[in-house]
């Protein structure tokens, strides 16, 4: 037996096959088929959880996505506990194992139910309020108490042992909804030939004709219209249909995020299997087939377990086979109740009445309720629900007051009207309109290339959305391209019509402020905590919905936003479209982090990236260290050597002989095309058009507004190519700026972009000796300075393959960086290194290149900089073309508060004592005499023991540094106070005789 209240004649499930499953720890047996929500229904239990703030007792709202009571939590085994799923979507596999959250010790025995009778205390906003007093509680207490109280289910406490998948895709029409109107305009884009995309959320496709008995569609049955016409699809090579597959966020471009639930259904899932699959699909045009979600009606104690949307009844009883209950109550103002208390009453469930808030309704559903013997109530409303546990009568009075009535009942099924699904077309930046006929929102102003059709386009009835639905599919097939090709549009034989309904709170529902008839069912928001909040002082509906927290979170709405909404207009006293719509997020459902990460985790959470050359590093014992995601030879020491012997030793041997550097890490970009030196001049401060092919130039990029955001030396190739160097971490980043601003801004510019930074590996030679090294190993290239001067590039063979050739330095020494392709990076290095040991070369890592770079004054992007640091700051305005009109933060440079004087300026730093080595980060002020809080005029930058000087030498940005020169400052440290004075910063070879040798 699958349930107590399984009807045998009703629904579309075979009984062939039952799945043992437990709640709570009890057992019970349901239908493969069924959801968690159906077959706990099919065995009469209602209450499946508590509310999030006052504990009250919870039942099944809904049959969908937009389930705000029933989240449950789901488990396989101690790793595999998941929270917060909605039951309504869980579907039933035998050995399913759920439990309920929010309550201690049992459901039906919730300590925590005391927030109820305290709910004074708990009214809207409560929190900006409260928690004040005393001061020293809020860390020791408040804090603490508040955090465990937080939330709804229980965070996992293992690894996930479950892998996700993730694909990107490409469609000519993407369709979102599988109801009859996503179905329709799928398959009227599919018969044109383009490439087709339709995901719907439930295992089944349908959409409403899961429960609309009387739709018939090419004469059968509208549900069963539905799996033919997807079979149809689904053979069709040019087609993917994707069930169990969640459209969660819109982004620009028509780039659409999808979670299609691979396994969650299956007892046994294989190991093959990911749990869940990240679909990312760019699609030329997309089909909003969303559909609409009914509302609830806004009464007394409308949450007790048992009172539920009408639609959702319906999908119990005509798809799954249960009666939510066996003498049922209908509260309505709107015809879709009549047709659940129809089918309930054709089913056997006795229906003890329909109260309809509307004075004289009349129409075909209410002529076959009256002859099915059932009592219809005009003109009159619920204003409460009895029970606690479970819902048992439901008290009626005229709508102008009256009389009451006590109606006993064991469920409630309630219908306020249905409003549109607008959350994706409002994600794609969509601007809606309010339709004053209607009383709903609906798509108003596209901002891409989607359509909506059907019901969440405010269209009503089954033929003119199916209508509506084919024209826009093969409109979309025609504007992606397809070529005009007839299809055979579906034929509506019959269908159900249903009036507006309407919006707000019903009477019973306050004013008073004892009265808890909930809006926000999630969050526990009632009639009165939205009127609360205008009588505060709210206004704006997004400060409405923050100090009540009406919509948020998991639920975004999806039962509660049009309630709300007129709740405060009404008591405002505005229009509705005066006091505006919340803006509806991403994701519309919840979605797991392993599905968005897949196997972004473990030792792939980030890519670690290594050189051509790690792996001989990796041989001479190199320490690494990680810079962005690459692995690099931080230093090599030798035996007995600390770090910092070994990068003084490193540091010498550069200066004294040569050393090697393996800066293949650096990013490369190749800026090819007949206008790239006109880009070149837009994208950097520096003049371009004039470098002559064969030499480089140091180059500054700046952000709009002025700030340094990368450097580099950039050689020029050819007249139409430039070899691009940025720093290590800010590859990308400058990659995408260039990008940004060629797709968006300079479109016209006939450029092509590449990275090319895995392409070459890069060896850097610098020292004294750097070219003895190199010269005898390459061939084709002038290695004399005459020919090869400093910042130069030439292009030949070293070792037999092809080479670019930078003569350059960040040492401050003679200095070449040997370009190779990355397969022959570890060869090249080793002949280099074989060279360089007849010369007396040592490999360096990272630490000392910074030290030697320091040593020369060098600044590196990220750490002399902040983000916040100008050409003029960094001493570089020699690296701004003065004659230039036009580039990338050239009008940000002029800006007030960038040219006033004052600002901080990079500058060397000599500790008095040359022993002692600053901290980098450590402040620095005028007066260390001063009383705390002390007033900071800087920060030192960079800061290292320099062997070849002798002594510590730092780089600091101090306010007006440049003016300083020679003063004393301090740096106040918990030791002691440092004195400082104030110094150029080049600290080694200030007239730069070195770099030739």
């Amino acid at each position: 037996m699958s349930g107590a209240f399984r009807i045998p004649s009703a629904g579309r499930l075979k009984q062939a096959k039952t799945a043992r499953f437990s709640f709570d720890g009890q057992s019970y047996t349901g239908i493969e088929g069924d959801t968690l929500a159906s077959a706990l229904l099919a065995n009469g239990v209602h209450l499946v959880g508590r509310s999030f703030k006052y504990h009250r007792p919870r039942g099944i709202l809904s049959a969908g996505a937009e389930e705000p009571n029933a989240l449950v939590e789901i488990r396989r085994d101690a790793a595999r506990r998941t929270p917060n799923v909605r039951a309504t979507v869980q579907e039933l596999y035998d050995g399913l194992e759920a439990r309920s959250q929010n309550r201690w010790p049992s459901l039906a025995f919730d300590v925590g139910a005391v927030n109820d009778m305290a709910s004074p205390l708990f009214s809207a906003g409560f929190y900006y309020k409260t928690f004040m007093w005393p001061k020293a509680a809020w860390k020791s207490l408040y804090e603490p108490r508040i955090r465990e109280a937080a939330g709804l289910g229980v965070s996992p406490d293992k690894p996930d042992p479950d892998h996700y998948s993730s694909r990107y895709a490409h469609c000519d029409v993407l369709v979102l909804g599988g109801g009859a109107a996503g179905i329709a305009a799928a398959l009227a884009a599919a018969d044109t030939g383009v490439r087709v995309i339709l995901a719907d959320e439930q295992a089944e496709f349908g959409g409403s004709l899961r429960f609309e008995a009387a739709a018939m569609i090419d004469g059968q049955d509208g549900f069963a219209w539905a799996q033919a016409a997807v079979a149809r699809l689904s053979a069709m090579d040019n087609v993917r249909v994707l069930s169990r597959t969640t459209a969660f966020g819109y982004y620009a471009q028509n780039f659409v995020g999808l979670v299609e639930r691979v396994s969650d259904h299956l007892k046994s899932p294989g190991h093959d299997l990911p749990r869940e699959r990240l679909w990312q699909v760019r699609a030329k045009r997309v089909v909003l087939a969303s559909g609409a979600i009914e509302r609830h009606m806004v009464f007394a104690d409308n949450d007790r377990p048992g009172i539920m949307l009408a639609g959702a009844a319906r999908t119990f009883l005509n798809h799954h086979g249960v009666a939510v209950g066996r003498n049922v109550g209908v509260y309505t103002a709107n015809d879709s109740a009549y047709a659940a208390a129809i089918d309930l009453k054709k089913a056997g469930v006795n229906v003890a009445a329909i109260v309809d808030l509307r004075d004289n309704p009349t129409g075909p559903v209410i002529d076959e309720a009256r002859a099915l013997g059932i009592e219809v109530n005009f003109g009159r409303a619920v204003i409460r629900a009895g029970g606690k546990l479970r819902v048992t009568s439901m008290t009626v009075q005229p709508k102008n007051g009256g009389g009451e009535r006590t109606i006993p009942v064991d469920a409630i099924l309630m219908s306020a009207g249905w409003t549109p699904s607008v959350h994706l077309f409002s994600q794609s930046r969509g601007k809606v309109a309010f339709n004053d006929e209607t009383k709903r929102f609906v798509p108003g102003i596209y901002a891409q290339d989607c359509v909506s059709v059907g019901a969440c386009n405010g269209t009503d009835g089954l033929s003119a959305t199916v209508d509506e639905a084919y024209a826009a599919g093969a409109k979309a097939a025609r504007d992606a391209g397809a070529k005009a090709v007839k299809g055979t549009k579906p034929k509506v034989d019959a269908s159900e019509s249903w009036s507006r309904g309407m919006l707000g709170a019903a009477p019973g529902a306050g004013p008073d402020t004892r009265v808890k008839a909930f809006v926000d069912f999630q969050n526990d928001v009632t009639a009165k905590d939205i009127r609360q909040a205008v009588h505060e002082g709210m206004r704006s509906i997004e400060h409405v919905k923050r100090f009540t927290t009406n919509g948020m979170a998991t639920d975004q709405g999806k039962t509660s936003n049009m309630h709300g909404l007129a709740i405060a207009a009404e008591t405002l006293g505005k229009p509705i479209p005066e006091v505006g719509l919340t803006t509806f997020r991403a994701p519309y459902t919840p979605v797991t982090f392993g599905a968005i990460i897949s196997h972004a985790r473990g030792p792939l959470f980030d890519p670690t990236r290594k050189t051509a050359i790690h792996p001989w590093a990796e041989a001479q014992g190199a320490v690494f260290e990680d810079v962005g995601q690459w692995k690099r030879a931080w230093y090599f020491p030798k035996a007995g050597e600390d770090m910092h012997a070994a990068v003084d030793r490193e540091c010498v041997a550069v200066r004294t002989n040569a050393g090697l550097f393996d800066a293949s890490t650096l990013g490369k970009i190749e800026v090819v095309g007949p206008d790239a030196a006109r880009f070149m001049e837009l994208l950097y401060t520096n003049p371009w058009e004039k470098l002559e092919p064969g030499r480089c130039r140091y180059g500054i990029m700046l952000r709009e507004d002025g700030f340094i955001y990368d450097d580099g030396v950039v050689g020029r190739l050819a007249p139409d190519r430039f070899h691009v160097t940025t720093t290590t971490g800010g590859a990308p980043r400058v990659m995408n700026h260039m990008e940004d601003y060629l797709q968006t801004e300079f479109p016209h510019l006939n450029v092509w972009l590449t990275s090319i930074t895995e392409q070459w590996a890069v060896i850097a030679v610098q020292g004294p000796k750097s070219r003895d090294i190199i010269a005898p190993l390459v061939e084709g290239i002038d290695m004399s300075d005459e020919a090869l001067p400093h910042m130069s590039v030439r292009e030949g063979r070293i070792c037999g393959v092809p080479t670019r050739l930078f003569r350059m330095s960040f040492t401050g020494e003679r200095g070449f960086e040997v370009n190779v392709p990355a397969d022959y990076g570890q060869a090249v290095w080793e002949a280099l290194w074989a060279e360089g040991q007849k010369h007396g070369a040592t490999a360096y890592g990272t630490e000392a290149m910074h030290v030697l770079r320091a040593e020369k004054g060098y600044i590196i992007v990220g750490q002399d900089t902040d983000g916040t640091v100008t050409p003029n700051d960094a001493g570089l305005d020699w690296a701004v073309g003065k004659k230039k009109t036009d580039f990338v933060g050239i009008r940000g440079l002029t800006r007030p508060d960038l040219v006033a004087k004052g600002r901080k300026q990079l500058v060397g730093l000599k500790t008095k004592d040359p022993k002692v080595v600053l901290e980098e980060g450590a402040q620095i002020v005028e007066d260390p005499k001063q009383a705390i809080p002390m007033k900071m005029i800087g920060h030192v930058t960079s800061s290292y023991w320099s062997q070849n000087c002798g002594r510590s030498i730092a780089l600091a940005a101090i306010a007006g540094g440049r003016d300083r020169m020679g003063d004393t400052l301090y740096v106040p440290m918990p030791n002691g106070v440092i004195e400082v004075e104030v110094t150029g910063m080049v600290f080694f070879d200030e007239t730069g005789g070195r770099l030739n040798g």
